[in-house]
């Protein structure tokens, strides 16, 4: 069974644009996830998928693997799909670009085991406990329902569940790691954005909108995603930290 890491990442992103290779302690953003992603057991190969000049230009400076894709993709999804048609594999886990803190634990938490049938559909992804209180109410992070079997059922921008009738409970979010097979790749890739998809402006709805089991798997990550130059302000003091003490 051959895994295959992928990082999407494209220059223009609405809130942040240039986020990929925006500078972490000298070193791209990009370089940081690619790092974490070559180090997790069971990756083979690794590449990051871009449609941009700049991006691969910056990849081909730090010895980051890289596979050009279409400008024209409208979300990760089918930037994902197009990059599984040009690399040889059975699973393909991607990462998140913007998640240069993820720690290669939780990338391996993520790889399948025999069980899981290559040729069939298959889609996971990591999900944590939120610690942060301000979390819950920043729309940037994805908070995530799901049935007793680890399949979500919802995805939100706003906080969920609503504590109406309990106090004691935990909201889960989302972490930008996840498993597909190339037929589920190739699902997203042929399914329109859907209605709710097009409302709260999360890819993931394309699985649960259309009936198709979409795994949460829970992980302890500590990650945090940059999503804004202020979410990047933090993410160079906690790397300059560990610098500084010898931990990187």
């Amino acid at each position: 069974m051959k895994i295959i890491g992928l990082i999407p990442a494209r220059y223009q992103s609405t809130r942040f644009a240039g986020k990929p290779i925006a500078d972490i302690c000298g070193k791209p953003m990009i370089w940081w996830v690619y790092q974490q992603l070559i180090k997790a057991k069971g990756i083979e190969e690794a590449f990051v998928a871009t449609d941009d000049k700049r991006i691969e230009t910056v990849c081909t400076q730090f010895g980051i693997n890289v596979v050009m894709t279409s400008d024209k993709h409208p979300t990760h999804l089918e930037r994902l799909y197009e990059a599984s048609t040009k690399v040889e594999g059975d699973f393909f886990i991607n990462v998140n670009g913007d998640e240069p803190l993820i720690e290669s634990h939780c990338i391996e938490a993520l790889i399948p085991d025999n069980s899981v049938n290559p040729n069939e559909f298959y889609a996971a992804n990591a999900m944590m406990i939120l610690k942060d209180p301000i979390d819950a109410v920043d729309s940037a992070k994805i908070k995530i329902a799901t049935d007793v079997f680890g399949n979500g059922l919802y995805m939100a921008r706003s906080p969920i569940p609503y504590p109406k009738a309990r106090s004691n409970y935990e909201f889960k979010k989302f972490v930008g790691v996840q498993c597909f097979s190339r037929k589920a790749l190739e699902f997203c890739y042929n399914t329109p954005r859907g209605y709710l998809e097009s409302i709260e402006d999360i890819d993931e709805f394309r699985f649960l909108e259309n009936g198709q089991h979409l795994k949460f798997i829970e992980t302890n990550a500590t990650t945090l995603s940059v999503d804004t130059p202020k979410d990047l302000d933090k993410v160079r003091s906690i790397i300059q930290a560990k610098i500084n003490v010898g931990n990187l």
